[in-house]
This record gives structure tokens, C-alpha cells and sequence, in this order.
């Protein structure tokens, strides 16, 4: 050490899911580069020999195998090396599959830590494939040629230095007590860990504090490596997050949603923390056994209960404060999930059909910002209007307009003859505009936007959002159909505020009013004519109730699995039902965001209805990033039978 410091570094390598030797000639290149730098210990992210969303191809003997033949390659590459390197791999013990870290050196493998603590909830299915340190009992294996033995035990590794350090595998700094407390009082002065943590809202600033904290509370340094661009984003995205900090604060930050490697280099001054832990009496104390004795409370009477707390009406927008960060998170997650889609595919061309509504104007600009930062020019994005029975000017005006402005190819296709040749074909009388009639057209549009993109050579990109996929509303095979839905992991009642933050910052001033007129135009399919005045007759939120109040239903009930008749007491506070009264029509109390308890009640049973019968539609869903805390993938966050019974809902719903 100089000084007593010790250069260490965090990378985020490219990866190819399950190319093995893409992914350690990746890691070669940067091990070597960090060394000419004069880093003394490099961390990469979890499974990053095999990628980390390989999901059921670790079940494969093939990759475990050639994850070892990667490993081997590292080993004979790092020879001649000072440095020291931990990367991570699947490593199979007897009947275990373990997701663990590899620590090399001078061509020797000094050690391996199996991961302790393995997610297995929300979007995260590790337990599906791997077993935890916590299930294995001492076992020496051979691995890369040279016996290791793998046990649960906490390891130390000492660098001739003196310098100790240890490792811990993403979850399990997440866990009430992670392993790293256990590093640290065993003297640790250092903890490595190799992650593969998803981008969701909010998240980021999250695992920033939670990381500062765990390295001020432990006072250590904290090297944090997650994976980024290359891994799957089949349902979610990885930002490439590389940290570093010492005793709480940051040192060293990779560049978030960053399409290339990345290699962030800090020193952390072991002294100076070797230092605050012996003048640190609390610490001093912590290594000794800790117990815990019971207290029992005294039993009370039960009381009526009155809720004392603020509850937010829109717990999906961001607080007024950090919105602006929140928009150009969302935004950025959607463009990275669509990039990969995209490089995967080696596809320059996307079609997209453009309504002249929020959700195609939302997915449009998603494209465009995509191919910005790609590189690609606009003129691969197709946009088609297609306009039928219900099309007013406004929507089409609106949708031809932005296309021009932003500069993509615009297609025009009139749907009316083809629907009307199909209603004649299946002998339905077009002066009835029932389901048939409505679900013709969204149909017709979406066989054409597919005919298009084998034509054109093309990725369809959907625009329904994750409000439309709870309801079910969507015509099945119809706007329900995509090859990538960029919208789907985001509510209704956010797409205005991130279409109002792209037209207020990112695009020129003919853009802008075309997307500040859309905003204000009513939210419609527009699958019934106009009226006599060619004004939206048919409005969404008159049919199945507003969106406001469905998101926030969808919150409650996704995120925290409330009960209807939670929901409805906590919708009751948050939309001020009580205060109704004052105001002179039930219009001007809903313009105010404000509904009395019978709407709340009417639209939280018309929800849970309409949740529990459209789940055939979610259960078959396309790709599509989730960017917030509720998704509805039938991959991730949420399975579900498709014929499961609403009644249990349906009945404490009537008894609100």
C-alpha cells in the first residue's frame, strides 16, 4: 500500500447472454487494461462468464461446462498479472447448481463464494436454478483444474499487503443482515460485490443509499459492480451500475444506461478506515456475540381506527421534486430495452402505428430517442396512421403532424374498406357497433402493421400501457400484439407526464404544440363514428371508469396484495370522498381529482372484474421493459390462471 492506499476498480463489461467466450475475451481485455492502470483487485458483475439472464439455460450442462472452459481461459491469461480479479460464474457442486464469485490470481483460483441470500420474488426467479451457500455443507470440488473447498463459512482474503478483503454477491447486501457485516467485524477492509441489479423508478437512488449507508455503518470500502447492456431485456433492463465508495461516500459512478464497457477506478485509503474503526467503540463492541432478550408489551383494548396519514392519489407520478430525474429514468429504460431488442436483431427499422393518442405518442418518441442513440436514422422508424369509422381530424391531424416534425417515414392506411370487405365476408351488419365491430378494426390494424414489418423488415413496437393490460383493455390479437411493447411496464397516468416532459425539453417547437394538443385530447380508441360535429363521441374513461382511480387500484393491489376494502378506505382518503360536497356537480368534483364513495366503489368493482377476466390477455403478453415497482409480465412479477374466480373480490366489493 501507498500511503495505505489500495487502487481497486469496478467494471461493466459487454456481454453476449450465454456466449461464454465473448464474455471472458470481454473480461481478459479489461483485467488487462486495469492492470496497466495499476489496479490491485477488479470486480465484475454477477454471472458475468455466462450473463446473468440466461434464466433456464443454467439448467443446461453445456454452459456450466464452458463457464468452466471460460474460467480456465481467464486463469491462463492472468499469469503474468499482479492483479487480482473476481468474476462470477454458475459452479456445480454434487446435487447443487451455486451462483458464486471466483477469485483469481497469477493464474491461480485462490477461492469461490457461493451467493448466501438468492431473490426469489417480484421479477427475480434465482431459486428456480440455484441453491444457496446456506444449503450446502462443506464440499471440496475440483473447479478449472484446482481443488476448492465450498462452504457457507465467511472467507477473508489477505493480499501481501496486508490488505483483507472479502466478497458478496448482489442480493445479499440487500438482505436485514448481510454478509458484508459479518466481513467487516472479522476485518474486512474491503467488500466486493458482484451484482446484476434491474433498472426500476426510483431504484437507483435507493441502492446509492443503501450502499453509502452499508459501507459507513460496516467502515469499509464498498466496490459495487452490476451488469449492463448486452444482458436481456426481455422483461427488464440492466444499467451497467458501477460504485465504489469508502465509510459512506462516493468515490467513483459508471454512466448509467451506458451501450458501451466501463471500467471506474477509485483508491480507497485503508488506513484512515483501519483508523475510524479502533476509535469507533460501537464497532469494537459489535465483533463480540450478540444476544437478544424478549419483552412482552401488555395487552389493550381494541380501538376504533382512523387513518392519520396523507395517502398520495397518484403513487405512480413522482413527487413534483425529482420528476424531471424520474421522466429521463423512465424514458431511459424504455430506450435501452428497445436498443437491445434491436442490436439483438441487427434491425435498423421498427413500425409503429400512430394514433394521434398518448400511448403512440409516448412509444414514438421512445423510438425516436432510441434510434438518436444508437445512431440510426429516424427514417427507419415507420409510422402508419390508419384510419377507420371512428377517426376524427384532430387525431389524425395530430398524428401526421408529429410524425413530419420529428422527422420519420409517415405510411397512410385507410382500414374502412378492408373492414368493411371483413364484415361482409363474416356476415355482420356494419350499423351495429358491438364488440365485432369495434375488434375488427383494431385487428385489421394490427395485421397490416405485421404484414409491414415482414415487408418493410421491421420490428412492430406496441404502445399499449400497463393501465390498458390490468383492464384488459385491449382487443386480443389486435393492439394487444407486438414483437416489443416499450409501454408496458408504464400507468396510464404517467404517459402525460412524460409526454409533457419530452415536449417541454427534448423537441423543436412545432413537436411541442402537436404534443401539448395531444395531451389535451380526450383518451379514446375512436371505434365509433364521431358525432355530427366530428368530435370524439366514444371516451374511454366513460366506459370503464377513470384512469386515476384504476391506477391507483392497480398500485394497492399489485404492489401490497390489499384487499378491496382497503383499497376503497385508503381511495376514499386520497380522493378526498368526504369533501364532495363541495363542489356543484360530480363533473367539477372529478376535474378535481375528487370522488364521492359510491364512484370509488363502482369503479373498484368494475376493476376487479375486469382484472380477473382479462388475465388470458396478460398471460401471453409480448416483451416489454418493466420501469416501476408493479409489472404484470406473466414472466415476472405477476402469474396468474387466466380462469381464477373473482368471486372472493367481487362479493367484499358489493359489501363496501
Amino acid at each position: 500500500m501507498k500511503y495505505g492506499f489500495v487502487n481497486v476498480a469496478a467494471a461493466v463489461p459487454a456481454v453476449k447472454v450465454a456466449d461464454t467466450d465473448y464474455n471472458a475475451a470481454e473480461l481478459e481485455r479489461i483485467i488487462a487494461e486495469a492492470d496497466e492502470q495499476g489496479v490491485e483487485i477488479i470486480c465484475f458483475p454477477e454471472l458475468c462468464l455466462t450473463a446473468y439472464s440466461c434464466q433456464d439455460l443454467f439448467r443446461e450442462q453445456l454452459l456450466i461446462d464452458e463457464a468452466e472452459q471460460a474460467l480456465i481461459r481467464l486463469l491462463e491469461s492472468t499469469r503474468l498479472l499482479d492483479i487480482i480479479a473476481i468474476v462470477g460464474l454458475p459452479v456445480a457442486a454434487g446435487g447443487l447448481l451455486l451462483n458464486c464469485a471466483a477469485v483469481i490470481q497469477h493464474g491461480v483460483l485462490l477461492g469461490v463464494i457461493p451467493k448466501t441470500y438468492l431473490p426469489n420474488y417480484n421479477e427475480f426467479y434465482e431459486k428456480r436454478w440455484f441453491a444457496s451457500a446456506q444449503d450446502l455443507n462443506d464440499t471440496e470440488i475440483y473447479l478449472a483444474g484446482s481443488p476448492v473447498t465450498l462452504s457457507a463459512s465467511p472467507k477473508l482474503f489477505v493480499t501481501s499487503d496486508g490488505v483483507k478483503f472479502g466478497v458478496e454477491i448482489c442480493e445479499d447486501v440487500w438482505a436485514p443482515i448481510p454478509p458484508s457485516n459479518q466481513l467487516a467485524l472479522a476485518g474486512a477492509d474491503i467488500v466486493f460485490n458482484l451484482s446484476a441489479s434491474d433498472e426500476l423508478i426510483g431504484k437507483h437512488a435507493y441502492l446509492r443509499s443503501l450502499l453509502a449507508q452499508q459501507s459507513a455503518r460496516t467502515i469499509c470500502g464498498y466496490v459495487y459492480s452490476s451488469c449492463g447492456f448486452g444482458e436481456s431485456t426481455q422483461d427488464v433492463v440492466y444499467g451497467g451500475n458501477a460504485m465504489i465508495f469508502e465509510n459512506g461516500r462516493l468515490l467513483s459512478e459508471s454512466e448509467r444506461f451506458s451501450f458501451r464497457p466501463q471500467l471506474q477506478i477509485a483508491q480507497i485509503d485503508v488506513e484512515c478506515l483501519r483508523s475510524e474503526r479502533r476509535g469507533n467503540t460501537t464497532f469494537i463492541n459489535a465483533q463480540r456475540h450478540a444476544v437478544a432478550t424478549e419483552i412482552l408489551t401488555k395487552p389493550v383494548a381494541p380501538r376504533d381506527f382512523q387513518l392519520c396519514r396523507q395517502i398520495d392519489a397518484h403513487p405512480f407520478i413522482p413527487k413534483s421534486d425529482d420528476m424531471q430525474d424520474s421522466c429521463e429514468e423512465i424514458l431511459n429504460i424504455q430506450v435501452a430495452g428497445l436498443a437491445k431488442r434491436l442490436v439483438h436483431t441487427n434491425s435498423q427499422r421498427v413500425i409503429i402505428g400512430i394514433s394521434g393518442g398518448l400511448d403512440s405518442t409516448l412509444a414514438l418518441l421512445v423510438c425516436v430517442k432510441t434510434f438518436d442513440k444508437l445512431g440510426y436514422d429516424r427514417k427507419g422508424i415507420i409510422g402508419v396512421t390508419m384510419p377507420g369509422f371512428g377517426t376524427t381530424d384532430r387525431t389524425h391531424d395530430n398524428a401526421v403532424s408529429l410524425m413530419r416534425s420529428l422527422g420519420v417515414t409517415d405510411y397512410e392506411i385507410n382500414i374502412s374498406k378492408a373492414v368493411t370487405q371483413h364484415f361482409e365476408d363474416i356476415g355482420h351488419d356494419p350499423s351495429v357497433h358491438d364488440v365485432t365491430y369495434e375488434n375488427s378494426q383494431a385487428r385489421e390494424r394490427t395485421q397490416l402493421l405485421m404484414d409491414l414489418s415482414n415487408q418493410l423488415g421491421g420490428l412492430v413496437i406496441g404502445t399499449g400501457d400497463l393501465s390498458e393490460l390490468a383492464l384488459g383493455w385491449a382487443t386480443y390479437n389486435g393492439d394487444h400484439m407486438s414483437m416489443y411493447g416499450v409501454n408496458a411496464g408504464v400507468p396510464k397516468t404517467l404517459i402525460r407526464y412524460l409526454v409533457t416532459y419530452v415536449a417541454m425539453n427534448d423537441v423543436d417547437a412545432n413537436s411541442k404544440t402537436t404534443l401539448l394538443d395531444i395531451i389535451d385530447t380526450p383518451i379514446s380508441p375512436e371505434l365509433i363514428p364521431a358525432d355530427a360535429d366530428g368530435n370524439i363521441r366514444q371516451k374511454t374513461e366513460d366506459l370503464v371508469g377513470p384512469y386515476e382511480l384504476h391506477d391507483f387500484f392497480i398500485y394497492y393491489f399489485l404492489r401490497y396484495g390489499f384487499r378491496p376494502q382497503k383499497i376503497y378506505m385508503l381511495a376514499c382518503q386520497a380522493f378526498n370522498s368526504a369533501g364532495i360536497g363541495a363542489y356543484a356537480t360530480v363533473a367539477d368534483a372529478a376535474q378535481a381529482g375528487c370522488y364521492d364513495k359510491e364512484t370509488i366503489k363502482k369503479w373498484l368493482t368494475t376493476f376487479c372484474r375486469r382484472f380477473f377476466s382479462q388475465q388470458f390477455k396478460r398471460s401471453c403478453l409480448p416483451d416489454g421493459p418493466k420501469v416501476g415497482s408493479v409489472s404484470l409480465s406473466p414472466r415476472g412479477d405477476w402469474r396468474m390462471p387466466s380462469d381464477a374466480a373473482s368471486a372472493l373480490w367481487l362479493k367484499e366489493c358489493e359489501s363496501l
